[in-house]
Protein backbone atom coordinates (compact mmCIF):
# COMPACT_ATOMS: atom_id res chain seq x y z
CA UNK A 1 0.00 0.00 0.00
CA UNK A 2 1.14 3.83 -0.51
CA UNK A 3 -0.20 6.47 0.35
CA UNK A 4 -0.64 10.60 -0.80
CA UNK A 5 -1.40 12.57 2.33
CA UNK A 6 -2.46 16.56 1.91
CA UNK A 7 -3.45 18.92 4.32
CA UNK A 8 -6.47 20.79 3.28
CA UNK A 9 -4.98 24.30 4.14
CA UNK A 10 -4.16 25.48 0.90
CA UNK A 11 -3.92 25.14 -2.73
CA UNK A 12 -2.47 22.34 -3.95
CA UNK A 13 1.11 23.05 -5.54
CA UNK A 14 3.22 21.47 -7.92
CA UNK A 15 5.59 19.64 -5.43
CA UNK A 16 2.31 17.69 -3.97
CA UNK A 17 1.06 17.11 -7.29
CA UNK A 18 4.43 15.18 -8.20
CA UNK A 19 4.13 13.32 -4.90
CA UNK A 20 0.58 12.18 -5.98
CA UNK A 21 1.95 11.23 -9.45
CA UNK A 22 4.58 9.46 -8.35
CA UNK A 23 2.69 7.41 -5.94
CA UNK A 24 -0.27 6.35 -8.04
CA UNK A 25 2.36 5.48 -11.10
CA UNK A 26 4.87 3.17 -8.19
CA UNK A 27 1.29 1.69 -6.55
CA UNK A 28 0.23 0.29 -10.26
CA UNK A 29 3.60 -0.77 -11.11
CA UNK A 30 3.73 -2.72 -7.82
CA UNK A 31 -0.17 -3.57 -8.62
CA UNK A 32 -0.56 -2.20 -4.83
CA UNK A 33 -3.54 0.10 -3.61
CA UNK A 34 -2.77 4.02 -3.64
CA UNK A 35 -4.58 5.66 -0.16
CA UNK A 36 -5.77 8.67 0.02
CA UNK A 37 -5.29 10.58 3.57
CA UNK A 38 -6.79 14.06 4.37
CA UNK A 39 -4.52 14.87 6.88
CA UNK A 40 -7.00 17.03 8.96
CA UNK A 41 -5.57 17.24 12.74
CA UNK A 42 -4.95 20.70 12.79
CA UNK A 43 -8.91 21.99 12.64
CA UNK A 44 -7.38 25.75 12.93
CA UNK A 45 -5.24 25.76 9.73
CA UNK A 46 -8.23 23.22 7.61
CA UNK A 47 -10.22 25.23 5.00
CA UNK A 48 -14.03 24.21 4.00
CA UNK A 49 -13.82 22.90 0.57
CA UNK A 50 -10.15 22.22 -0.03
CA UNK A 51 -10.50 18.30 0.54
CA UNK A 52 -13.17 18.04 -2.05
CA UNK A 53 -10.67 20.02 -4.44
CA UNK A 54 -7.40 17.62 -3.70
CA UNK A 55 -10.20 14.97 -4.85
CA UNK A 56 -11.45 16.79 -7.73
CA UNK A 57 -7.61 17.94 -8.72
CA UNK A 58 -6.33 14.27 -8.85
CA UNK A 59 -9.19 13.48 -11.08
CA UNK A 60 -8.56 15.41 -13.80
CA UNK A 61 -4.57 14.38 -13.48
CA UNK A 62 -6.08 10.60 -13.94
CA UNK A 63 -5.39 9.85 -9.75
CA UNK A 64 -7.34 7.63 -8.93
CA UNK A 65 -6.81 6.17 -4.65
CA UNK A 66 -7.85 3.19 -4.55
CA UNK A 67 -10.00 4.62 -0.83
CA UNK A 68 -10.25 8.23 1.07
CA UNK A 69 -10.01 8.50 4.78
CA UNK A 70 -9.82 11.62 6.97
CA UNK A 71 -6.96 11.58 9.32
CA UNK A 72 -9.16 13.10 12.60
CA UNK A 73 -11.51 9.66 12.51
CA UNK A 74 -8.02 8.45 13.97
CA UNK A 75 -8.03 9.69 17.01
CA UNK A 76 -8.77 7.54 19.20
CA UNK A 77 -6.29 5.40 17.95
CA UNK A 78 -3.14 7.85 18.12
CA UNK A 79 -4.44 8.88 21.82
CA UNK A 80 -4.82 5.13 22.93
CA UNK A 81 -1.20 4.48 21.29
CA UNK A 82 0.37 7.29 23.15
CA UNK A 83 -1.03 6.19 26.33
CA UNK A 84 0.44 2.31 26.05
CA UNK A 85 3.65 4.03 25.17
CA UNK A 86 3.20 5.85 28.52
CA UNK A 87 2.63 2.71 30.30
CA UNK A 88 5.50 0.93 28.69
CA UNK A 89 7.45 3.99 30.13
CA UNK A 90 8.76 4.73 26.08
CA UNK A 91 6.79 8.35 26.60
CA UNK A 92 6.52 10.67 29.40
CA UNK A 93 4.15 13.37 30.53
CA UNK A 94 5.56 17.06 30.11
CA UNK A 95 4.78 20.15 32.10
CA UNK A 96 7.32 22.56 31.27
CA UNK A 97 5.45 25.78 29.96
CA UNK A 98 6.19 27.55 27.01
CA UNK A 99 8.26 30.05 28.95
CA UNK A 100 10.46 27.33 30.05
CA UNK A 101 10.91 25.77 26.61
CA UNK A 102 11.19 29.32 25.07
CA UNK A 103 13.99 29.94 27.30
CA UNK A 104 15.73 26.92 26.44
CA UNK A 105 15.87 27.59 22.93
CA UNK A 106 16.99 31.06 23.44
CA UNK A 107 19.66 29.66 25.71
CA UNK A 108 20.65 27.10 23.02
CA UNK A 109 20.79 29.79 19.93
CA UNK A 110 23.61 31.96 22.53
CA UNK A 111 25.83 29.31 22.62
CA UNK A 112 25.05 28.92 18.86
CA UNK A 113 23.97 24.65 19.01
CA UNK A 114 20.84 22.93 18.04
CA UNK A 115 17.86 23.09 20.65
CA UNK A 116 17.21 19.67 22.39
CA UNK A 117 14.87 19.29 25.73
CA UNK A 118 15.84 19.52 28.82
CA UNK A 119 14.70 16.38 29.72
CA UNK A 120 13.16 17.76 33.11
CA UNK A 121 10.10 15.87 33.24
CA UNK A 122 11.46 12.67 31.64
CA UNK A 123 10.97 10.71 34.66
CA UNK A 124 6.73 11.51 34.69
CA UNK A 125 5.49 8.82 34.14
CA UNK A 126 1.72 7.25 33.85
CA UNK A 127 1.00 7.57 37.56
CA UNK A 128 1.85 11.68 36.65
CA UNK A 129 -0.84 11.58 33.96
CA UNK A 130 -3.80 10.60 36.59
CA UNK A 131 -3.02 13.47 38.86
CA UNK A 132 -2.81 16.03 36.25
CA UNK A 133 -6.06 15.08 34.83
CA UNK A 134 -7.21 15.87 38.11
CA UNK A 135 -5.68 19.07 38.82
CA UNK A 136 -6.38 20.35 34.99
CA UNK A 137 -2.54 21.11 35.11
CA UNK A 138 -1.66 21.68 31.29
CA UNK A 139 0.29 18.58 29.53
CA UNK A 140 1.99 17.19 26.71
CA UNK A 141 3.01 13.60 25.85
CA UNK A 142 7.01 13.01 24.93
CA UNK A 143 8.46 10.42 23.46
CA UNK A 144 11.76 9.60 24.59
CA UNK A 145 14.23 9.92 22.72
CA UNK A 146 16.28 6.84 21.32
CA UNK A 147 18.91 5.26 22.50
CA UNK A 148 20.42 4.16 19.28
CA UNK A 149 20.93 5.96 15.82
CA UNK A 150 18.20 5.37 13.61
CA UNK A 151 19.45 4.40 10.02
CA UNK A 152 17.59 3.93 6.78
CA UNK A 153 18.19 3.42 3.19
CA UNK A 154 15.95 6.62 0.81
CA UNK A 155 15.76 5.43 -2.99
CA UNK A 156 16.74 8.95 -3.95
CA UNK A 157 19.06 10.53 -1.48
CA UNK A 158 21.03 7.05 -0.24
CA UNK A 159 21.43 5.72 3.39
CA UNK A 160 20.39 8.57 5.93
CA UNK A 161 21.54 8.58 9.84
CA UNK A 162 19.89 10.77 12.82
CA UNK A 163 21.81 10.17 16.08
CA UNK A 164 19.52 10.37 19.26
CA UNK A 165 20.09 13.71 20.14
CA UNK A 166 19.33 14.64 17.02
CA UNK A 167 15.80 12.89 16.95
CA UNK A 168 15.17 13.82 20.23
CA UNK A 169 12.80 13.79 22.90
CA UNK A 170 9.55 15.35 20.88
CA UNK A 171 5.94 16.05 21.50
CA UNK A 172 3.59 13.42 20.14
CA UNK A 173 0.50 14.24 21.93
CA UNK A 174 -0.56 18.31 22.46
CA UNK A 175 -1.86 19.41 25.67
CA UNK A 176 -5.50 19.47 23.83
CA UNK A 177 -5.30 15.65 23.33
CA UNK A 178 -4.73 15.92 19.63
CA UNK A 179 -1.78 14.34 18.37
CA UNK A 180 1.43 16.01 16.63
CA UNK A 181 2.22 15.68 12.45
CA UNK A 182 4.58 13.23 12.95
CA UNK A 183 2.51 10.84 15.56
CA UNK A 184 -0.49 10.96 13.55
CA UNK A 185 1.50 10.22 10.74
CA UNK A 186 3.68 7.29 11.90
CA UNK A 187 0.60 5.71 13.26
CA UNK A 188 -1.32 6.21 10.54
CA UNK A 189 0.85 4.42 8.27
CA UNK A 190 1.99 1.47 10.08
CA UNK A 191 -2.35 0.96 11.02
CA UNK A 192 -2.74 0.81 6.91
CA UNK A 193 0.17 -1.47 6.17
CA UNK A 194 2.06 1.41 4.02
CA UNK A 195 5.13 -0.32 2.32
CA UNK A 196 6.32 2.73 0.72
CA UNK A 197 6.47 6.56 1.35
CA UNK A 198 7.44 9.12 -1.57
CA UNK A 199 7.37 12.85 -0.13
CA UNK A 200 8.99 16.26 -0.57
CA UNK A 201 12.68 15.97 1.02
CA UNK A 202 11.51 18.66 3.43
CA UNK A 203 9.74 15.44 4.85
CA UNK A 204 13.19 14.23 5.12
CA UNK A 205 14.07 15.10 8.94
CA UNK A 206 10.31 13.54 10.01
CA UNK A 207 11.35 10.44 8.74
CA UNK A 208 14.04 9.11 11.57
CA UNK A 209 11.45 10.32 14.22
CA UNK A 210 8.10 8.66 12.22
CA UNK A 211 10.82 5.04 12.30
CA UNK A 212 11.46 6.22 16.07
CA UNK A 213 7.93 6.31 17.06
CA UNK A 214 6.78 2.94 14.93
CA UNK A 215 9.52 1.16 16.31
CA UNK A 216 8.45 2.38 19.60
CA UNK A 217 5.03 1.15 19.21
CA UNK A 218 6.36 -2.64 18.35
CA UNK A 219 6.46 -2.00 14.26
CA UNK A 220 9.47 -3.95 12.56
CA UNK A 221 7.43 -4.24 9.10
CA UNK A 222 9.98 -2.86 6.24
CA UNK A 223 9.30 0.60 5.11
CA UNK A 224 10.44 1.78 1.47
CA UNK A 225 11.20 5.92 1.52
CA UNK A 226 11.88 8.32 -1.50
CA UNK A 227 12.20 11.94 -0.85
CA UNK A 228 11.86 13.83 -3.88
CA UNK A 229 14.50 17.24 -3.91
CA UNK A 230 12.23 20.39 -3.90
CA UNK A 231 11.25 22.20 -7.39
CA UNK A 232 13.19 25.74 -7.04
CA UNK A 233 11.71 28.97 -8.95
CA UNK A 234 13.36 31.03 -11.28
CA UNK A 235 15.15 32.84 -8.80
CA UNK A 236 16.93 29.31 -7.89
CA UNK A 237 14.64 29.59 -4.75
CA UNK A 238 12.04 27.20 -3.18
CA UNK A 239 9.03 27.76 -5.00
CA UNK A 240 6.18 29.06 -2.57
CA UNK A 241 2.92 30.28 -2.69
CA UNK A 242 3.83 33.59 -3.96
CA UNK A 243 4.71 32.10 -7.40
CA UNK A 244 1.58 31.57 -9.17
CA UNK A 245 3.22 29.18 -11.03
CA UNK A 246 3.55 26.51 -7.96
CA UNK A 247 -0.80 26.29 -7.88
CA UNK A 248 -2.29 23.67 -9.84
CA UNK A 249 -5.63 25.40 -9.69
CA UNK A 250 -3.69 28.55 -11.69
CA UNK A 251 -1.84 26.21 -13.97
CA UNK A 252 -5.28 24.65 -15.37
CA UNK A 253 -7.11 28.07 -15.54
CA UNK A 254 -4.22 29.82 -17.61
CA UNK A 255 -4.28 26.58 -20.17
CA UNK A 256 -1.89 23.99 -19.26
CA UNK A 257 -3.29 20.56 -20.14
CA UNK A 258 -3.08 17.89 -17.11
CA UNK A 259 -1.12 15.53 -19.70
CA UNK A 260 1.56 18.31 -20.10
CA UNK A 261 1.66 19.50 -16.77
CA UNK A 262 1.97 15.43 -16.07
CA UNK A 263 4.91 15.10 -18.71
CA UNK A 264 6.84 18.34 -17.25
CA UNK A 265 6.66 17.54 -13.79
CA UNK A 266 7.73 13.53 -14.60
CA UNK A 267 10.12 15.00 -16.60
CA UNK A 268 11.59 17.62 -13.64
CA UNK A 269 15.33 16.58 -12.96
CA UNK A 270 14.37 12.49 -14.31
CA UNK A 271 16.16 10.39 -16.86
CA UNK A 272 13.56 9.77 -19.20
CA UNK A 273 13.65 7.69 -22.73
CA UNK A 274 11.58 10.52 -24.63
CA UNK A 275 10.77 13.75 -23.68
CA UNK A 276 7.21 14.14 -24.93
CA UNK A 277 4.69 11.45 -23.17
CA UNK A 278 1.66 10.57 -21.74
CA UNK A 279 0.90 9.26 -18.50
CA UNK A 280 0.21 5.46 -19.71
CA UNK A 281 3.13 6.01 -21.37
CA UNK A 282 5.56 6.94 -18.31
CA UNK A 283 4.10 3.98 -16.45
CA UNK A 284 6.19 2.33 -18.89
CA UNK A 285 9.68 2.82 -17.54
CA UNK A 286 8.96 5.04 -15.16
CA UNK A 287 11.84 4.60 -12.09
CA UNK A 288 12.16 6.42 -9.01
CA UNK A 289 16.34 5.55 -9.27
CA UNK A 290 16.49 8.10 -12.14
CA UNK A 291 15.19 11.13 -10.47
CA UNK A 292 18.28 13.27 -9.64
CA UNK A 293 19.01 13.82 -6.21
CA UNK A 294 19.34 17.85 -6.99
CA UNK A 295 16.61 20.39 -6.87
CA UNK A 296 14.90 20.65 -9.99
CA UNK A 297 14.50 24.64 -11.78
CA UNK A 298 10.95 25.31 -12.51
CA UNK A 299 11.20 26.12 -15.93
CA UNK A 300 7.57 27.47 -17.25
CA UNK A 301 8.61 27.89 -20.98
CA UNK A 302 9.34 24.13 -20.87
CA UNK A 303 6.35 23.48 -20.13
CA UNK A 304 4.67 25.70 -22.78
CA UNK A 305 6.53 23.79 -24.98
CA UNK A 306 4.82 20.63 -23.91
CA UNK A 307 1.55 22.23 -23.84
CA UNK A 308 2.24 22.67 -27.42
CA UNK A 309 3.02 19.60 -28.20
CA UNK A 310 0.08 17.98 -26.19
CA UNK A 311 -2.78 20.31 -27.94
CA UNK A 312 -1.38 19.34 -31.35
CA UNK A 313 -1.97 15.42 -30.28
CA UNK A 314 -5.24 15.84 -29.02
CA UNK A 315 -7.85 14.83 -31.67
CA UNK A 316 -8.96 17.97 -33.32
CA UNK A 317 -12.66 17.65 -32.31
CA UNK A 318 -12.13 16.63 -28.90
CA UNK A 319 -9.71 19.55 -28.76
CA UNK A 320 -12.63 21.95 -29.91
CA UNK A 321 -15.32 20.36 -26.97
CA UNK A 322 -12.85 22.40 -24.61
CA UNK A 323 -13.97 25.78 -26.74
CA UNK A 324 -17.70 24.88 -26.14
CA UNK A 325 -17.67 23.28 -29.67
CA UNK A 326 -18.21 19.84 -31.30
CA UNK A 327 -16.15 20.66 -34.58
CA UNK A 328 -13.07 19.34 -35.71
CA UNK A 329 -12.59 22.57 -38.09
CA UNK A 330 -12.21 24.29 -34.76
CA UNK A 331 -9.90 22.17 -32.86
CA UNK A 332 -7.61 22.83 -36.19
CA UNK A 333 -8.05 26.09 -36.12
CA UNK A 334 -6.58 26.05 -32.53
CA UNK A 335 -4.10 24.18 -33.81
CA UNK A 336 -3.44 26.44 -36.03
CA UNK A 337 -2.93 29.28 -33.64
CA UNK A 338 -0.41 27.51 -32.03
CA UNK A 339 2.58 28.66 -34.32
CA UNK A 340 1.79 32.42 -31.65
CA UNK A 341 0.20 30.42 -28.61
CA UNK A 342 1.14 27.86 -26.10
CA UNK A 343 -2.44 27.59 -23.67
CA UNK A 344 -5.60 26.84 -23.46
CA UNK A 345 -6.65 30.24 -22.38
CA UNK A 346 -3.93 32.11 -25.17
CA UNK A 347 -5.79 30.03 -27.72
CA UNK A 348 -9.37 30.82 -26.23
CA UNK A 349 -8.96 34.29 -26.88
CA UNK A 350 -7.93 34.44 -30.55
CA UNK A 351 -10.91 31.36 -31.39
CA UNK A 352 -13.43 34.54 -29.64
CA UNK A 353 -11.98 37.43 -31.12
CA UNK A 354 -12.02 35.50 -34.70
CA UNK A 355 -15.82 34.04 -34.49
CA UNK A 356 -16.92 37.40 -32.87
CA UNK A 357 -18.59 40.06 -35.11
CA UNK A 358 -15.86 42.36 -35.86
CA UNK A 359 -15.21 46.36 -35.00
CA UNK A 360 -14.56 47.79 -38.45
CA UNK A 361 -13.10 50.77 -37.47
CA UNK A 362 -9.72 52.43 -37.39
CA UNK A 363 -7.02 52.73 -40.28
CA UNK A 364 -8.91 49.92 -42.52
CA UNK A 365 -12.27 50.50 -41.88
CA UNK A 366 -13.29 51.68 -45.50
CA UNK A 367 -12.25 48.31 -47.15
CA UNK A 368 -13.06 46.54 -43.86
CA UNK A 369 -16.66 47.20 -44.64
CA UNK A 370 -16.92 47.08 -48.36
CA UNK A 371 -14.90 43.30 -47.93
CA UNK A 372 -17.82 42.51 -44.88
CA UNK A 373 -20.25 43.33 -47.83
CA UNK A 374 -19.05 41.54 -50.62
CA UNK A 375 -18.42 38.47 -48.39
CA UNK A 376 -21.68 38.30 -46.14
CA UNK A 377 -23.63 38.47 -49.93
CA UNK A 378 -20.92 35.96 -51.31
CA UNK A 379 -21.98 31.97 -52.14
CA UNK A 380 -19.99 29.53 -50.29
CA UNK A 381 -16.42 29.26 -51.61
CA UNK A 382 -13.84 26.12 -50.31
CA UNK A 383 -10.58 27.20 -51.69
CA UNK A 384 -8.84 30.03 -50.39
CA UNK A 385 -7.52 31.23 -53.82
CA UNK A 386 -10.96 30.89 -55.06
CA UNK A 387 -12.21 33.27 -52.14
CA UNK A 388 -9.28 35.30 -53.05
CA UNK A 389 -10.04 36.02 -56.52
CA UNK A 390 -13.31 36.19 -56.12
CA UNK A 391 -12.67 39.12 -53.22
CA UNK A 392 -10.32 40.94 -55.90
CA UNK A 393 -12.94 41.01 -58.68
CA UNK A 394 -15.83 42.50 -56.56
CA UNK A 395 -13.86 44.84 -54.23
CA UNK A 396 -11.11 45.90 -56.91
CA UNK A 397 -8.95 45.48 -53.66
CA UNK A 398 -5.51 44.39 -53.96
CA UNK A 399 -2.01 44.08 -52.01
CA UNK A 400 -1.90 45.33 -48.66
CA UNK A 401 -5.57 47.67 -49.30
CA UNK A 402 -6.72 43.86 -49.35
CA UNK A 403 -4.93 41.79 -47.55
CA UNK A 404 -4.76 44.34 -44.14
CA UNK A 405 -8.43 44.61 -43.71
CA UNK A 406 -9.32 41.00 -44.90
CA UNK A 407 -6.55 39.61 -42.02
CA UNK A 408 -8.16 42.05 -39.23
CA UNK A 409 -12.11 41.29 -40.39
CA UNK A 410 -11.24 37.37 -40.34
CA UNK A 411 -9.11 37.27 -37.50
CA UNK A 412 -8.88 40.77 -35.30
CA UNK A 413 -5.51 40.67 -35.59
CA UNK A 414 -3.19 42.62 -37.68
CA UNK A 415 -0.52 39.46 -37.91
CA UNK A 416 -0.61 35.92 -37.54
CA UNK A 417 -0.98 32.95 -39.30
CA UNK A 418 -1.35 32.27 -42.99
CA UNK A 419 -4.69 33.54 -43.84
CA UNK A 420 -5.46 30.29 -46.26
CA UNK A 421 -5.04 28.05 -42.85
CA UNK A 422 -7.43 30.41 -40.88
CA UNK A 423 -10.07 30.52 -44.17
CA UNK A 424 -10.05 26.57 -44.39
CA UNK A 425 -10.89 26.03 -40.99
CA UNK A 426 -13.28 29.18 -40.70
CA UNK A 427 -15.42 29.75 -43.68
CA UNK A 428 -18.42 26.84 -42.43
CA UNK A 429 -18.38 30.31 -40.06
CA UNK A 430 -17.85 33.32 -42.08
CA UNK A 431 -21.05 35.36 -42.10
CA UNK A 432 -20.47 35.27 -38.57
CA UNK A 433 -16.88 36.22 -38.20
CA UNK A 434 -16.80 38.84 -41.27
CA UNK A 435 -19.95 40.81 -40.21
CA UNK A 436 -19.40 44.64 -38.98
CA UNK A 437 -20.95 46.02 -35.83
CA UNK A 438 -19.74 49.53 -36.83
Amino acid sequence: MLRFAPSPTGDMHIGNLRVALFNYITAIQKGKNLLLRIEDTDKARNIEGKDKEIEAILKKFAIYPSEVIYQSKNLPIHQRLAQKLLEEAKAFVCTCSQEELEASREEAKAKKRAYRYSGKCFENGIEKLEELKQSQIPFVIRIKRPEEVITFDDIIKGQISSAPNEVDSFVILRADGTPTYNFACAVDDMSAGISMIIRGEDHLSNTPKQIHIQKSLGFEDKIEYAHLPIILNSEGKKMSKRDSASSVVWLLEQGFLPDAIINYLILLGNKTPVEVFTLPEAIEWFDLKNISKSPAKFDIDKLRFLNREHIQKMDSKELSKIFGFADSNIGNLAKVYLEESSTIFEIEEKIKKALSPKDCKGEWQDEMKILSQIILKAPMIEEFDEFKKYLIKQSGLKGKRLFKPLRILLTAQESGPELSLIYKYLKSYILEVARCVH
